[in-house]
């Protein structure tokens, strides 16, 4: 389960990946599918393309790791979600000078915001890829 430095220097370039490639969708979302669509429906839309997204980039990053256990996997899955928490949350404050409020309803499903639960199946995701693309030691 040990993060070694290249496991850990992998990661950690994930994490900017994903936040790159979120907030140009995020971009993308306000451009185009929220004039079109209204934010109720590019919210949904932009939910699952962006699970899709962090799959994808998941499946190309956490293969070149050494990580192989599941509780490995699944930290980090956890590095990414907090990361990708802290982005969102650093984002809001500083660039778009959001409120407290206005970022924990960001959080909040029962708002039509699903980025808690995207976090969620964050965490899942270096695991899922590894069952897909080769064993995972369950120890």
């Amino acid at each position: 389960m040990t993060l070694i430095f290249h496991d850990l220097a992998l990661i950690l370039l994930l994490c900017v990946l994903l936040a790159s490639a979120e907030t140009l969708q995020g971009i993308v979302r306000a451009a185009v599918l929220v004039p079109r669509l209204g934010k109720k429906t590019a919210l949904k839309i932009s939910a699952i393309t962006g699970s899709l997204l962090a799959l994808l980039l998941c499946s190309w990053m956490i293969p070149k790791t050494s990580l192989n256990s599941a509780a490995g996997l699944l930290l980090a899955g956890v590095i990414l979600a907090a990361f990708m928490a802290l982005f969102d949350v650093l984002i809001g404050r500083r660039v778009m000078k959001l409120s407290w409020e206005k970022i924990g309803r960001d959080f909040n499903p029962a708002n039509g915001n699903y980025l808690s639960i995207a976090l969620l199946l964050l965490i899942t995701y270096p695991w899922v890829v590894m069952q897909i693309l080769g064993p995972v030691d369950t120890q």
